[in-house]
């Protein structure tokens, strides 16, 4: 069974960083990219970025370019999101999920993806 667990939220100030990990397992993690999306409350699910296990592209919202990560430890079935420079706007439950990795031309579509972790909160104070 594919399984996904985000861990590393929590809360912190304005300007201050936290690194989120997303854990594999239950399927072939190098056939698959990982994206990491965020739902903040009243709003909409949105994209933050992704990492192809295949080749290691990675993709990044706008709203994210020069301040957030992404990073996957293959051998660990792990990908990582260090978040630097954190903003209120932020604040979000944040979701990791698998999409195939010949697939990544969409990685901005949610529907795409076929498994999903449960999330983690991540709330940056003013």
């Amino acid at each position: 069974e594919a399984q996904l667990v985000e861990s590393g939220g929590g809360l912190v100030q304005a300007g201050g960083s936290l690194r989120l990990s997303c854990a594999a397992s239950g399927f072939t993690f190098a056939d698959y990219a990982i994206g990491w999306f965020r739902q903040a409350p009243g709003k909409e699910r949105e994209e933050v970025s992704c990492i192809s296990n295949a080749d290691s592209s990675t993709y990044y919202a706008d709203s994210v370019k020069g301040r957030f990560t992404i990073s996957s430890d293959n051998a660990q079935n792990t990908v990582y999101l260090q978040m630097n420079s954190l903003k209120p706007d932020d604040t979000a439950v944040y979701y990791c999920a698998a999409i195939p990795a010949w697939t990544t031309y969409i990685w901005h579509n949610d529907a795409a993806y076929d498994y999903w972790g449960q999330g983690t909160q991540v709330t940056v104070s003013s």
